[in-house]
Order: C-alpha cells, then sequence, then structure tokens
C-alpha cells in the first residue's frame, strides 16, 4: 500500500471510503449522524468535496462500527475493510477431524487447491496410500461398518490424485516407517503379511507416480513436525486429533511452509533415494 502523506490526500480517501461503506449498508448522512451521536452538519463537513478535515478518533472508531469496517481502513491505514474480529475468524478455521483422515474436509481442501503444490506430514502413513488391510487393521475398531466408507474414500483419494494437476510432496518421520516395518509401537500387532504387502503397494504407487509425489523422511531427533498439510498459497492445516486448524492468512502459510521446506531441505532421505530406501526395508520385515 503506498503510503500518504498529504492531509487533503488523505482527507480524500477517507470520504472516498465513508461513502462506499455508507452505500454498503444503506445508510445516509442523517442515519449515520444520529447513530454515532453527532450533529448532521458534523457528518456533511467530512464529506464536502473540498474539505481537508479529518475527524477526531471518537469520531472515526464510531464511524467504522456503525458500518462495520474497521478505523484503519476508514484513514487508508488498512486494505483491508474488515474489522479484526472478522479477519481473524477469516485467517482461522477451528473444524472437527473425524478418526479416518479421509474425510470431505480433508478433500475439499484438496480440490480447492488443485494445480498448487500440496505439502504434508502425515500422522502415520499417508491414508491415501494405505492398502486395504492397513486401513482396516487400524480403523475398524473405532469405524465399525463404517469401515468399508472409509476404505471407498481413501481409494477416491488416489485416484484424485493421479488425475489432478497439483504436485504433493509428503515428508514422514524416518523411526515410523521403521516402527511399520518391523511391527512396533503403533503398528505392534499388525500382521507380517500386511506389512510386507503395505511396503509392496508404497513402492508400486511411488515408482509410478514419481516426479508428481514425492515422499522423503526426516529425522525426528534432529526436527519435529505435528501432522500439516499445506495446500499451495491457500491454505495451512495442522492436524490437533479430534479437530483441524486451519489458516487462510498469508504470513501463517508462509511459516508452516517454510517449516515444511526445511524438512524437505535436511531429509535423511530424498524423493530420488525413496524406492531404494523402501526396497531395504522390505527385506527387514
Amino acid at each position: 500500500m503506498s503510503t500518504i502523506h498529504d492531509k487533503r490526500d488523505r482527507a480524500a480517501l477517507f470520504r472516498e471510503r465513508l461513502t462506499t461503506a455508507m452505500a454498503r449498508v444503506r445508510s445516509n448522512q442523517s442515519a449515520l449522524a444520529r447513530a454515532i451521536g453527532v450533529d448532521r452538519s458534523t457528518i456533511s463537513q467530512l464529506l464536502a468535496a473540498d474539505s481537508a478535515r479529518l475527524p477526531n478518533a471518537q469520531v472515526v472508531a464510531e464511524c467504522a462500527s456503525h458500518l462495520g469496517v474497521s478505523a484503519d481502513w476508514l484513514l487508508g491505514l488498512s486494505e483491508r475493510p474488515e474489522q479484526v474480529g472478522e479477519l481473524i475468524a477469516a485467517s482461522m478455521l477451528v473444524t472437527e477431524a473425524p478418526r479416518a483422515l479421509v474425510d470431505e474436509q480433508i478433500f475439499a481442501w484438496h480440490q480447492e487447491a488443485q494445480g498448487y503444490k500440496i505439502r504434508h506430514v502425515p500422522a502415520g502413513l499417508p491414508d491415501m496410500l494405505k492398502t486395504h488391510d492397513t486401513l482396516r487393521w487400524e480403523y475398524e475398531p473405532s469405524l465399525g461398518r463404517t469401515i468399508d466408507q472409509a476404505i471407498g474414500a481413501s481409494d477416491d483419494r488416489l485416484r484424485w490424485m493421479r488425475g489432478a494437476r497439483s504436485d504433493y510432496e509428503i515428508a514422514l518421520p524416518t523411526h515410523d516407517l521403521a516402527a511399520f516395518a518391523a511391527g512396533t509401537g503403533y503398528y505392534n500387532g499388525l500382521p507380517r503379511e500386511t506389512r510386507l504387502t503395505q511396503l509392496e503397494w508404497l513402492i508400486e504407487v511411488t515408482e509410478q507416480l514419481y516426479p508428481s509425489l514425492r515422499l522423503y523422511l526426516f529425522d525426528a531427533h534432529r526436527l519435529y513436525s505435528a501432522p500439516i498439510t499445506i495446500f499451495g498459497p491457500l491454505l495451512a492445516v495442522i492436524y490437533l486429533g479430534s479437530n483441524y486448524l486451519a489458516f487462510r492468512d498469508a504470513d501463517r502459510v508462509d511459516v508452516v511452509t517454510r517449516h515444511f521446506d526445511r524438512l524437505v531441505r535436511e531429509a535423511t532421505v530424498g524423493s530420488r533415494d525413496m524406492t531404494n530406501h523402501l526396497k531395504q526395508l522390505l527385506t527387514t520385515v
């Protein structure tokens, strides 16, 4: 935004924006004067074409509050007319996260970001890259009969990934994939045959979809990451377990993006070496 130094220029911009805000809510000089407790002549003077007058802080605040805009915008200090509360509400969204990360909200965000690079740190293996047996072992205890819907949704997401014009970068902690192969920790009790088939499927998918799908492994001893998804420049989502915390303002999206890019930059296994790493893991199962 260009800086306004001349008082007349600032007064002219104030008149323009005050007139715009009044028109938006279908107000007039008399109605605005009554609402903020001043004489109509005060509003008339502020809107006079040759006036270099700016109101005092209280009048600006009262006008902004009544017209539903920010005082900074009226004075030319901001290009966003929304009030602070509206900006916060628009820039941050808290939404419910179902047990399986293949829900409609996530899919809608993927569709919205079609054509942009999508960066993802999953809570475990990416759901859309899991075999049916892995999904059934993981989610059937909590989803019951709806597990088949989750499996169908996972298949839909993979088909979407194959056909979408988006690049996907997925970063996983090295220890999580190693635990999967060994059937330890979170994956304790997962049958060996299921683990073998899952790793074979990961090898097949990464070979088929590279370079539009790129997987990386990072060392969680050096770098930690919560589960996140970044939908191009549009949206950054942090997975909290029962909720998603989603940010749309550019500064926060940029912060999360730079965090992800560091995971990729310092990855212990890069996307070009991922297939060979998976094949080596396969021999340890």
